[in-house]
């Protein structure tokens, strides 16, 4: 299997990392519950995995960075923390249901910031008009799941410290490949998973916290345990009941492994995956490649004549693995004007080679020249 569908899981992982997820799993018990080596040994890893995603992404004090359970869960406790009912939140016009959704929940009037497909000015623009009214937050993406459109993060950071609004940063598509700077944006929150760029096991994602954060969940830490109320510090505050230890292994090899190759590295492998690929599938007659200046390693495209479920399972049978639909983010195929038939997605990791985006486009051609001859008959 050509495996193209890392935008959801990055599948192919360093092999260091379900090493330390299996020796966890059967030497490792829960970090503060004890003072014996397994518990000890466990903290030691939590720790390292603080102070390694503290340093890659631009955290003061590894206290700030949660473990969470996925990108979800951490966008879940910057909302809860900053939004209540009725207030006015703004937001880029590429955000995933793992931000609107919770938005509604919160019940915030949502306003969105719309800009068109790859043109990072026009973002700034749109945010910078719209800022112009009071707002309690910011939620942006840095990356579109979709297009792989590359938003101009420090920009809008820049825009929100002037206008002192708080900023949530959805950093799903972006940690592991782009910048990722929690003191330089002055962000009160960003929010990553552990299973997409950083090479972690699913069910895991960091929050890092430059703001006061309120719990989203309630229960034992290991820690001032006469007291009824969560703790008053990070991590405890955030981190109830007992934590994914062998989740947190694992995570804490795939940040060791991005550092080891550097963002940089892994960002210019993938754009040059995705450009090769585009280059392929905009010679085929009958198909739209949505491509930019400023994307990474996400690349949609439709085709004439097939819709992209029909495509996506075609190419499945030929040994591609992709994503076809809406992605979870109906309001970034609202955006590009792709919502009443999705896309057909591929998306790019460290892994992946040349010859394999060679072959996903031969597989395109092949699909869609066997359909037009059909077509005609």
């Amino acid at each position: 299997m050509i495996y193209l569908d890392n935008a959801a899981t990055t599948l192919q992982k360093p092999p260091s990392v379900p090493r330390a997820t299996a020796f966890a799993m059967t030497h490792l018990a829960s970090p503060g519950r004890g003072g014996y080596p397994a518990s000890a040994e466990a903290a030691q890893v939590m720790f390292q995995l603080r102070e390694e995603a503290a340093s890659l992404f631009g955290v003061p004090n590894p206290e700030q960075v949660i473990l969470t359970g996925n990108a979800t869960h951490g966008l879940n406790i910057a909302i809860h923390t900053l939004v209540r009912p009725g207030d006015p939140v703004l937001i880029s016009g590429y955000e995933h249901n793992a931000v609107t959704r919770p938005l509604r929940a919160a019940g915030a009037r949502i306003f969105v910031a719309r800009s068109p497909l790859f043109h990072q000015d026009a973002a700034v623009e749109a945010f910078a008009e719209a800022l112009h009214n009071p707002v309690a937050a910011v939620v942006c993406t840095m990356v579109s799941n979709v297009f792989g459109f590359i938003l101009p993060i420090d920009r809008i950071a820049a825009l929100c410290r002037e206008k002192g609004v708080p900023l949530i940063v959805d950093a799903s598509q972006g940690a592991g490949a782009l910048p990722v700077d929690l003191t330089g944006w002055g962000a009160s929150f960003v929010a990553m998973p552990g299973h997409k760029g950083l090479y972690g096991p699913q069910g895991t994602g960091l929050l890092l916290c430059g703001g006061e954060p309120a719990p989203l969940l309630y229960g034992g830490t290991g820690s001032l345990s006469r007291q009824q109320e969560m703790p008053d510090f990070l991590p405890d505050r955030l981190e109830a009941g007992t934590h994914n230890v062998c989740g947190a292994a694992g995570l804490l090899e795939g940040i060791r492994f991005i550092r080891r190759k550097t963002p940089e590295r892994i960002l210019r492998h993938e754009m040059h995956l995705t450009r090769r690929l585009a280059k392929a599938l905009q010679n085929l007659p009958g198909v739209s490649v949505y491509q930019g200046a400023n994307m990474a390693g996400v690349l949609s495209i439709t085709a004439e004549h097939m819709d992209p479920e029909t495509l996506g399972q075609r190419l499945t049978g030929q040994g591609i693995a992709v994503r076809a639909g809406l992605h979870c983010a109906p309001l970034a195929h609202q955006t590009a004007g792709t919502l009443e038939t999705g896309t057909v997605r591929f998306s790019f990791s460290a892994f992946n080679r040349p010859e394999e985006a060679d072959a996903a486009a031969s597989a395109v051609g092949r699909i869609l020249h066997t359909c037009a001859g059909r077509h005609a008959g």
